[in-house]
């Protein structure tokens, strides 16, 4: 029972770890007039990817690679079948602007490396280099899509959804740097406290560390997306939780698996490489085939991908 606390408890830190940090990297880019594109495609997504950063890491550096893989490929898949699935229920969702496709392709891209990478695996420093070379690239790509954005209509738009997305932004030096201490102490807590319980409690069941990263890991570090894309359906700017999926696995991939292979070698299990990378895949092209095919993600669509990740998660048990 302790362990199943513990992981509790570890989610819960993390939550809280990742959205402070948000909060607070999010005031400290407005204090330092930083474009707020740059601020929604890279701080917010990153901050909301950095307990998946820190349970990665820690999970390679422990002996649980497995579990880091898992994590980044399971929390990939969440992000697309839950995160947009259960908004969705809400409202409508739809995201058809075209400088998402640019960004749309790009992730298809790094999904494809990344896939050779598990297939060929254990993924080595090497892998990780170019995971980081494509996130450079990346970055790039995001600053000068910035700088073309100089149109007034642009501009308040990006800052509407951005608002939108994280909240009231806070402009008081003391409150930002409380957020951002916060989430540097609560994020490496919460992943110790999640790590060792989950490998505590896969070693008592006899469950491999991959379908342990695949299913509750993934989960509970995707909820900071989760809760941003049901706040963005509440209020109306479904956009917002498209794009915060985007940018999370885009930084899961070239970030979180990019420092955690360049830092050690990670193993791949056959299960990954055999059945989830695969659904990972199919969930990216469905991700770039809402602003090409102009799709909307109705409610009855919202369930079908919410009950889809349900039969996901089954057959990963099962499997």
């Amino acid at each position: 029972m302790l362990s199943y606390l513990l992981f509790t408890i570890g989610l819960v830190v993390l939550v809280i770890g990742g959205n402070s940090l948000v909060k607070g990297a999010v005031g400290l880019a407005e204090k330092l007039g930083i474009s707020p594109l740059i601020i929604g495609l890279t701080i917010v997504a990153f901050g909301t990817s950095a307990p998946e950063l820190v349970i990665s890491l820690k999970a390679a550096l422990s002996g649980s690679g497995e579990l880091a893989v898992g994590n980044v490929v399971g929390s990939n898949i969440a992000n697309v079948l839950l995160v947009l699935g259960v908004p969705a229920i809400l409202t409508a969702t739809a995201c058809q602007e075209d400088d998402m496709k640019v960004t749309l392709f790009f992730l298809v891209g790094l999904t494809l490396v990344f896939m050779l990478q598990m297939a060929f695996g254990p993924i080595n420093r090497l892998d990780g280099l170019l995971l980081l070379v494509c996130l450079a690239v990346f970055l790039m790509l995001q600053y000068r899509n910035a700088q073309r954005q100089t149109s007034e209509k642009a501009a308040l738009l990006a800052a509407d959804d951005y608002h939108d997305e994280v909240g009231v932004v806070p402009a008081k030096p003391a409150v930002i740097a409380g957020l951002l201490i916060t989430g540097l102490v609560f994020l490496p807590l919460g992943a110790s406290l999640t790590v060792d319980s989950a490998v505590d409690i896969a070693e008592r069941w006899h469950v491999p560390q991959d379908v342990i990263g695949l299913t509750i890991v993934a989960i509970g570090t995707s909820l900071p997306e989760l809760a941003t894309g049901i706040m963005a359906a509440r209020q109306g700017n479904t956009s917002v939780a498209v794009g915060n999926v985007v940018g999370s696995n885009l930084f899961n991939i070239a970030a979180i698996m990019g420092v955690t292979a360049t830092v050690v070698a990670v193993p791949v299990s056959q299960h990954i490489v055999m059945f989830d990378m695969w659904i990972m895949l199919a969930a990216t092209l469905f991700l770039i085939a809402m602003p090409f095919l102009h799709l909307t993600i109705t409610r009855t669509l919202g369930f079908t991908l919410t009950g889809a990740y349900a039969l996901y998660l089954i057959f990963t048990v099962v499997l």
